[in-house]
């Protein structure tokens, strides 16, 4: 890893919360459009309000957990919750990924579910590009000094943001839309049948998708090391880790499945989580101990010092890992389901 001098790293810790006239320009015009889009919305979907809390948690999720990625500044000091993690840009993007999902479902009906779901990512890309091109050149968006090294100054003419956008937002928005649809199930309540035959090379290859998404998502912020040279597909983003993850979600979630069948989604949902965690956090601290995973300056920066006992990690690891699932188990139980119950 390149070094990175103290004073890029503060800015990385520190942003400026100053709030500008385009900074704030462009929130009142994120409030605005968030209401106009709500009160359009609900004319084609119920329960508006609810599935866009669905989709903000999804997004808050990643938001919080991907924060050392980059810097959102000028915001002013009440649009922050944590750090440089701010509700005002959360809010902004769950209007757009609501308001994409919302219209594909009333425009493509005679879509099916996974042309359906091309259509929000292909979407998606084209709107999410142009707003972040804007927040990047009004100067809410920089990037931390391990994004800015992933970029290697690929950048999409005109628009300015980083050529890796092509893949990172299908992956960001796939991760996030798949946490909705999961919790839609039961929102909707839709009738979903419990299956006793598990497909096993199908549901391994479903969390092999999920995995990756999310791996080649954080890449930034931390390095898997020591691994063997034939397992990097991308930077070093690798197979066995990656592998590592699949094994874990993929015992987790078919032990529950099997021992707990009759047992309703969201009740399952949380004990997925607890048996993964559970097995997922002393695997991850021995591989930060032994050094096959290397977490980056900007993270580190985030951390506040506090270490989970007796695993001896950053408590912000031992917090990321659920969070992490969440999204992940979301997208795999979503399109298991879908495929046995043909939704």
């Amino acid at each position: 890893m390149s070094f990175i001098s103290s004073d890029i790293l503060a800015k990385v810790c520190n942003c400026d919360k100053t709030p500008t006239i385009p900074a704030v320009t462009f929130e009142l015009f994120i409030f605005a459009g968030t209401a106009i889009a709500l009160k359009i919305l609900s004319k084609f979907q119920t329960n508006i309000l609810k599935r866009f809390a669905l989709v903000a948690i999804g997004v808050f999720i990643f938001e919080f957990f991907t924060s050392p990625m980059w810097v959102n500044s000028h915001l002013g000091p009440w649009a922050y919750v944590y750090q440089d993690v701010s509700w005002v840009l959360t809010m902004g993007w769950t209007t757009l990924i609501l308001s994409v999902i919302v219209l594909v479902d009333q425009f493509f009906k005679k879509l099916s579910e996974w042309q359906r779901f091309g259509l929000y990512l292909i979407f998606l890309t084209f709107l999410v590009m142009i707003f972040e091109s804007i927040v990047v050149k009004i100067g809410i968006r920089t990037y931390a000094p391990e994004t800015l090294e992933t970029i290697r100054g690929l950048y999409i003419p005109l628009l300015d943001v980083p050529l890796q956008i092509l893949y990172y937002v299908p992956a960001f928005t796939a991760l996030v839309i798949g946490f909705y649809k999961y919790w839609s199930f039961m929102l909707d309540e839709r009738a979903v049948v419990p299956v006793k035959k598990n497909k096993w090379l199908r549901n391994i290859l479903l969390s092999l998708l999920a995995v990756i998404f999310f791996e080649l998502m954080v890449d930034p912020m931390v390095v898997n090391a020591k691994l063997p040279s034939w397992s990097y597909f991308y930077r070093d983003v690798s197979i066995v880790m990656s592998g590592v993850w699949i094994i874990v979600i993929w015992l987790a979630t078919s032990i529950i499945d099997r021992l707990f069948i009759q047992l309703d989604l969201s009740k399952k949902f949380v004990l997925y989580l607890v048996a993964a965690t559970v097995i997922m956090v002393p695997v991850e601290a021995w591989f930060i101990q032994n050094g096959f995973r290397v977490y980056g300056p900007s993270a580190i920066a985030n951390f506040t010092g506090f270490h989970a006992f007796p695993f001896n990690v950053p408590i912000e690891v031992t917090f990321a890992i659920p969070l992490y699932l969440a999204l992940v188990i979301s997208l795999i139980r979503y399109w298991q389901i879908t495929f046995d119950n043909k939704q």
